[in-house]
């Protein structure tokens, strides 16, 4: 499976909240362009009409560009993407996800499609299905930490701590700087009651990443 082109995008992605803020705060402008950069699949005009259309925040206009591109177009996963992109800064999770799972259908080796589809399932409000597609697209690439992550914190949406801990385990064994893991982590142990391993977990955190070692003692039970 491709892990390709968004890593630090899908960094970002994992563990943002309320749900319907979960991608809007983790796509920042230039998103879509650096995106099609590595999409060679993609003409330079069009590319260009993409990076335009986003300077000027035209979602509505982005989707119907995809869209006729979909329309003439409908085998190349980039468009896909790029319409669950355009439903994504619309806040239209849904549609969102119905592109991303197209994408996956087309392309089921590229990581990236799935992840994104997770995490539109989770803005959703549809965090069962969330997990269903990290299960599905686990069982292709289980080297890749990111989307154990993504599954890590899924799970602890839905409040399902001990597979949240071992989804986390996995991660931050593919990766030990995974900062965002270890906080899932240590809040994953401290609500199964296992203090000792959540403070173990906590000061590798803090070593990690300062700052969201002290999101972690603030979110903490008083």
């Amino acid at each position: 499976m491709k892990t390709g082109y968004m890593l630090p995008l899908l960094l970002a992605l994992a563990g943002c909240s309320p749900q319907a803020n979960l991608l809007m705060a983790a796509l920042p402008e230039g998103t879509t362009s650096t995106l099609l950069g590595q999409m060679q699949r993609v003409e330079d005009g069009n590319r260009r009409k993409i990076a335009e259309l986003e300077q000027r925040k035209d979602w509505q206009g982005l989707a119907r560009f995809a869209a006729e591109n979909v329309k003439r177009d409908p085998y190349t996963p980039d468009w896909w993407l790029v319409s669950g992109y355009a439903y994504t800064q619309l806040e239209d999770h849904v549609r969102a996800a119905e592109s991303y799972a197209e994408a996956v259908r087309l392309e089921p080796d590229v990581t990236l499609g799935w992840s994104l589809l997770a995490q539109s399932y989770r803005a959703a409000g549809q965090p069962q299905r969330a997990a269903r597609a990290l299960n599905n697209a686990l069982l292709a690439r289980r080297d890749d930490p990111q989307l154990y992550l993504l599954l890590g914190e899924t799970d602890s949406d839905l409040r399902r701590w001990s597979p949240a801990v071992q989804a986390y385990r996995e991660a931050v064994k593919l990766d030990e700087g995974l900062a965002q893991a270890w906080y899932g982590l240590a809040r994953a142990y401290g609500e199964l009651g296992r203090d000792d391993e959540a403070r173990e977990a906590a000061r590798t955190l803090e070593k990690l990443d300062p700052a969201l070692s002290q999101k972690l003692k603030r979110s903490a039970p008083q």
